[in-house]
């Protein structure tokens, strides 16, 4: 606002915020101070300003306000609207690790992992190979490129080790190359389906969601793959993969698009329906018939019912790509046990590749430090380096406001400097005033 502007008595600042937050229950301080100016440009006053007599009122947006959608026309009020999860039903941690176990929180918080026993500084807790992989771009296209293994993403060298994928021939090519046999024969848990040579229909997919650098999409292109495969070819393993897909926290696109996180912003809804559209022709049905054919050769047996139903159909969809979202890791993974490690901006574990020849996809649970027995294991879902007001907007995207003990302790900081220096703006701005300077 004008630096020669009037400056506005508390009642008269205080009426014309109550109005602005009537109008617009979800924005936060800086988009009300903006709009603010836009109402009033003939007044001078500050963001720090607004923010206290917004706080003064309690129009300051908390992480419970935020959390809830709020009351209907009708009055009612709407259900809150946060991620949703359950424990997988028998899963044996034991192969992975013995120092950690599962708990269930509560519906809000969900399931997470508690140590078992003490865990030192620097141990690794567990390895993990992935559920399935979506690799960060550049590994993709290293990957398209036949310079990357499809099934565990490590850069290829030459060796007499890397094999082809053997659907490939001249006339339908198909770039897939394995470090290894054993990646070929891991491989057939989700290539088959996302092989350009046996099934064609999936490249517009996959070229779509490159194009996009649409990594969600992506994973859930894998995932369906793997879960389609199975199926095929294993009926407990299916079971396994099905009850593990299933747990996973999820909240749907349009769930996320009604929170407060999402700040306002119409989601994409044409670009969800054109991907829904390559998805299911991908692999449920394609459009030519010579495609029909191939995927009808991967897929003998009837899809179940239940398989159908919780990927066919777009409400599923947008389901489906939500819960990818809240589950990858960093660089593109979804793993079993690391989907189960809840956020903290002061994480006790950190999650590594250090594998970068032979298995790149492969993460090392480390503790950063000593963990306490019945402690919960942290890792950080955002850059933690960051100031708290933008870990806590990055950490959104997940669904929740961080309400951990370090984001706690430094918003409290923040909230006496503020109101420390609005004070002595106060100060200043009547000093103005009585010299003549305003």
């Amino acid at each position: 606002m004008g630096s020669a502007g009037k400056s506005p008595t508390d009642d008269e600042l205080k009426q014309i915020l109550v109005a602005l937050r009537a109008e617009n229950p979800t924005l936060g301080v800086p988009k009300l101070h903006a709009l603010l100016a836009t109402r009033q440009p003939d007044w001078t006053v500050s963001e720090k300003r607004t923010r206290k007599i917004l706080q003064s009122a309690g129009l300051v947006l908390t992480p419970s306000s935020a959390q809830t959608v709020g009351a209907g026309q009708d009055g009612a009020e709407r259900r809150e609207i946060h991620p949703s999860s359950h424990v997988i039903e028998g899963l044996d941690v034991a192969k992975w690790t013995k120092k950690v176990e599962v708990k269930y929180f509560n519906k809000r918080k969900g399931k997470g992992l508690v140590a078992t026993e003490k865990i030192s500084e620097g141990e690794t807790i567990w390895k993990e190979d992935p559920f399935i992989l979506a690799p960060e771009w550049n590994l993709y296209d290293l990957q398209i490129a036949s310079r990357a293994c499809m099934h565990c993403s490590t850069p290829l060298k030459d060796s007499v080790l890397v094999v082809t994928c053997p659907a490939s021939s001249s006339k339908t090519p198909c770039p897939a190359r394995f470090c290894s046999r054993l990646c070929l024969s891991r491989s057939s848990r989700t290539h088959p389906l996302l092989c350009a040579a046996q099934n064609p229909a999936s490249a517009p997919l996959l070229a779509f969601a490159r194009r996009a650098e649409w990594m969600a999409l992506h994973a859930l292109a894998q995932c369906t793959a793997r879960v389609l495969m199975t199926c095929q070819q294993d009926e407990a393993a299916w079971q396994d993969d099905w009850e593990f897909v299933r747990a996973l926290a999820q909240l749907g696109m349009e769930e996320r698009a009604k929170g407060a996180w999402m700040k306002g912003r119409e989601p994409d809804r044409e670009t969800w329906k054109k991907a829904f559209r390559l998805y299911v022709q991908a692999f449920r049905e394609p459009l030519g018939a010579a495609e029909q054919q191939k995927l009808a050769r991967l897929l003998r047996k009837p899809l179940k019912q239940e398989i159908i139903d919780h990927f066919f159909n777009y409400d599923a969809f947008l389901l489906g790509l939500g819960r990818m979202s809240l589950n990858l890791e960093a660089h593109g993974g979804l793993y079993v046990l690391h989907s189960h490690v809840n956020h903290s901006c002061a994480p006790n574990v950190s999650a590594r590749h250090l594998d970068q020849r032979n298995a790149l996809s492969r993460i090392n649970m480390i503790a950063r430090r000593e963990v306490e027995p019945g402690e919960e294991i942290f890792i950080t879902y955002v850059n933690p380096e960051l100031p708290v007001h933008q870990r806590r907007l990055e950490i959104q995207e997940w669904g929740f406001d961080c309400n951990c003990t370090r984001c706690v302790e430094e918003l409290k900081a923040a909230s006496h400097t503020e109101h420390t220096e609005s004070g002595m703006e106060d100060l200043e701005r009547e000093l103005k005033a009585g010299l003549g300077v305003m």
